[in-house]
Parts: structure tokens; C-alpha cells; sequence
């Protein structure tokens, strides 16, 4: 299949709400969770993917504004969450294609580190290393420490360790150490 990836536009709306009800199967909370991020006021602009499959979007993953508290000073990063991909378009590469086109992106703007919780061998695959190793320490006792993992980018530098800090769409809507 030919697939697509570009920037979410407000038209695409219900269908990334779709796509993330049938992906995670748990009703509202995913599709809720992506509703808030992108009302919530960020020092970093969120960064909304899609993939389309013949102008049918099958495909999103977001990219939104944490912190670093590093020991020098706070640091803006991202957070991969949520992927989603319409469960007809799974086990096809397409959530790879949409992470690699996220990091892409990231790098673009600058940004040293992007963080997600989730499964190491599928996330390995596409860069990620566990964040412990770098000295990032995990904002919550409730995520494991093989799934809290980070992706160093252009702008990394090694005086960046410290606590991640999820925005408060995350707290607020108790999606920390979810996964």
C-alpha cells in the first residue's frame, strides 16, 4: 500500500480520534488525551502527524512539550505519545514510518531529546535507548524502567540528565506510566 505522511490539519480531527479509539481499544481515553495536548498551552509547538492511505487517514503520532530538569537549567524536549494505526494498516511499518518521520521533525526544530513510554524491542528498533542509560530519570515510579526510553537528537548534549517532566495533559488525565 501507498502510504502518506504530513502535518494533522484541524480537518483531520475525527478520523486521529478514530484511528486512536480502534488502536488502543479503550474507548475515549487516547483519543481525549490527544484533545488536550493540543489545547494545552506548550513551550514548544506540538508536533501532529498523519498517514494516509489513498486521502484516508490510517495512521497519527504526536509530539508534545516536556521538560528536562536538567542541573544547569530546564530543558524543552518532546514526548512521542500517542502512535496510533487504524488496525487494518498495522504490521505494515507504517507506525515506523510516522516515528522516523516524528524524530525528523524534531531534529528540524532543535529539540535534544525526545522521551516515550513503551515497548523497548519495538521503540530498539527505531533508535531509542533506555533513558537510565543517559541519566534520565523517569518522572514516576509507575512506569518501568525498560519502557521509559529516550532518543538523543542533533541537539543533545551530554550535560543533559535529570528528571523528565511530562506536561500536565498527562497528569491531568492520569496517562503516566500507561503504556
Amino acid at each position: 500500500m501507498d502510504y502518506a505522511i504530513r502535518a494533522e490539519t484541524a480537518a483531520d480531527h475525527a478520523a486521529v480520534r478514530t484511528v486512536h479509539a480502534l488502536a488502543f481499544g479503550d474507548g475515549e481515553r487516547v483519543p481525549a488525551l490527544v484533545a488536550a495536548l493540543r489545547a494545552a498551552p506548550a513551550a514548544l509547538p506540538a508536533i501532529s502527524l498523519v498517514a494516509t492511505c489513498e486521502d484516508r487517514v490510517v495512521g497519527h503520532v504526536m509530539l508534545s512539550a516536556c521538560r528536562l530538569d536538567a542541573p544547569a537549567r530546564l530543558v524543552d524536549v518532546y514526548s512521542l505519545s500517542p502512535l496510533g494505526v487504524h488496525p487494518d494498516h498495522q504490521g505494515r511499518g507504517l507506525g515506523g514510518r510516522l516515528v522516523a518521520a516524528a524524530l525528523a521533525a524534531a531534529d528540524a526544530a532543535g529539540v535534544p531529546l525526545v522521551f516515550l513510554e513503551g515497548d523497548p524491542r519495538y521503540y530498539a528498533r527505531h533508535g531509542f535507548v533506555r533513558a537510565g542509560g543517559l541519566d534520565l530519570r523517569s518522572p514516576s515510579l509507575r512506569i518501568p524502567d525498560p519502557g521509559f526510553q529516550a532518543y538523543p537528537l542533533a541537539a543533545y548534549e551530554p550535560w543533559m540528565t535529570g528528571t523528565f517532566v511530562y506536561s500536565e495533559p498527562f497528569w491531568a488525565m492520569d496517562c503516566v506510566g500507561l503504556r
